[in-house]
């Protein structure tokens, strides 16, 4: 499935700080998650990337506790910067592919007090807040030139909203998502809607896009503030349903079909390491019950097994098109989140 058209057409953790003192926690040892971030990381290094590949690598960085690679990765973003703020644009981009990044970029320049990296951040910031396409109701549209609405769009702007203290426009983007994409009876989310239509362009429940939406609703959730009670009960409650949703599709052996209620479509890596680092987010922060647990050991278990001699997972959505099993930087990145996630839960 094409990502940019679903359905439709040595660097060592090390060098930064290790996981820190969470990692020594859980059930797998520590020691094994570092080795695995380690190598994860070393592959990632190694690949090309787009905006939104830069970003979520940037980000398993910081959920890693590796400053100097996210603050690596963010100089280097602002390199391929646009004149509208986008950072990390290597091909034409899209409205909110660069804010996966957000909140790393943010981080590296509050450690750094770089006024550079300050002023790229605001200004990726005034991009996503103000001046990126959106609805009449200020949803953010996912690609250029078309009105439409992606399930990934979840971990895109709401969290880098969040990070930056935009706790109701955070918000409002999940909740015009969910209303949109959300599909009551097969509880999980449709892949992209047409506003200008107003119907659903593709209703496929891709394994993918449900993934990335877990992982951002377990973001926000993480970095709303204790006083927005109301708030954090309703993303609690989204990611209970999101997660209950995906596991009534699960293998046997925890993986995922590519378009998870159709078992024609090839079997894929990636959705059980996003599901399981937003479970180990949501067991951590209370907002899941601890039995979720088992499960995303299970994910992480069969997803370990996909990593070959030299670091790649193998058989994610498979870049550059994201329509076969294959690697990817978003695959190495969320095996990056799931370790230290699943270390420090």
């Amino acid at each position: 499935m094409n990502r940019r058209g679903f359905l439709r057409g040595s660097m060592l953790i090390g060098a930064g700080g290790a996981l820190g003192p969470a990692a020594m926690a859980g059930a797998v040892p520590a020691s094994e998650s570092e080795a695995r971030i380690r190598k994860a990381a070393k592959a990632a290094m190694a690949m090309q990337r787009r905006d939104w590949e830069q970003g979520i690598l940037a980000q398993a960085m910081l959920e890693a506790g590796d400053r100097e690679s996210v603050i690596l990765l963010t100089r280097a973003a602002m390199v391929q910067k646009t004149p509208d703020g986008r950072l990390g644009v290597v091909v034409s981009g899209s409205p909110t592919d660069p804010a996966m990044g957000g909140e790393a970029y943010a981080k590296a320049s509050e450690w750094t007090g770089d006024a550079a990296i300050h002023e790229a951040v605001m200004g990726l910031l005034r991009w996503i807040r103000i001046d990126a396409q959106r609805a009449a109701d200020g949803t953010l549209y996912h690609v250029f030139g078309a009105p439409e609405m992606w399930s990934d769009g979840i971990n895109g702007a709401p969290p880098f909203l969040a990070a930056m203290g935009y706790y109701d426009e955070a918000m409002a983007q999940i909740r015009s998502y969910r209303k949109r994409l959300w599909n009551e009876e097969k509880r999980a989310l449709a892949h992209i809607w047409d506003e200008g239509k107003q119907q659903l362009k593709d209703a496929a429940l891709w394994g993918g896009g449900n993934g990335w939406a877990a992982a951002g609703v377990a973001r926000v959730l993480r970095l709303l503030p204790r006083e927005r009670e109301k708030e954090r009960e309703e993303l609690a409650l989204f990611l209970r349903e999101l997660v209950d949703g995906c596991l009534r599709y699960q293998r046997a052996d925890g993986l995922f079909h590519n378009v998870m209620d159709q078992p024609a479509t090839f079997v894929e890596t990636n959705a059980a390491q996003m599901l399981a680092y937003a479970i180990y987010v949501g067991v951590k922060g209370g907002w899941l019950a601890k039995r979720y647990r088992g499960e995303a050991d299970r994910m992480r278990e069969a997803a370990r097994k996909k990593m070959d001699a030299h670091g790649f997972v193998q058989d994610v959505c498979g870049a550059p098109e994201f329509d076969r099993p294959g690697i990817s930087t978003e695959g190495q990145a969320f095996s990056i989140m799931m370790e230290a996630a699943g270390a420090a839960s």
